[in-house]
């Protein structure tokens, strides 16, 4: 039987980039950093025999942030033009206890916000920002 989501997987450009902005800002937790080699088996899974990546595995409350930087082969970049409408996975939103704290926390840090706090529903409270290769968080309280 299917429990629930248990992890979301992000690719990015600089794994250790990304784990410092994670942890700082998002208090997510490092469990692993796999080093970088030739494991067929993600060859495998992935689809892209021979493929080369650094993995980290941060935790974030009861779930996991699993960030890939691969080297080979390398990713594209999230175009300049990507909206949210786009079809795909579109933002990783995380838990806050008070979001009009963290937004200007996090905007004085220099986090570069969609948004400022809306209400969207009655005592629910979220914001969209960007991460360090111009993915798309949300801050969430409710």
């Amino acid at each position: 039987m299917i429990e629930g989501i248990e992890h979301i997987g992000l690719s990015v450009s600089n794994l250790d980039k990304s784990i410092e902005f994670y942890c700082k800002y998002l208090h997510c937790e490092v469990i692993r950093i796999i080093e970088a080699n030739i494991n067929p088996l993600l060859g495998k899974v992935s689809g892209m025999p021979g493929c080369v990546a650094r993995i980290a595995h941060l935790k974030s409350g009861p779930n996991m942030l699993e960030l890939f930087e691969y080297k080979k082969p390398n990713g594209k970049k999230i175009p300049e033009d990507h909206k949210q409408a786009d079809n795909g996975f579109i933002h990783a939103g995380f838990r806050s206890s008070d979001v009009k704290n963290d937004y200007i926390k996090l905007k004085n840090e220099g986090i570069n916000f969609i948004s400022e706090p809306v209400e969207f529903r009655k005592d629910v409270w979220i914001c969209y920002f960007y991460g360090p290769d111009n993915e798309v968080c949300e801050l969430r309280e409710s």
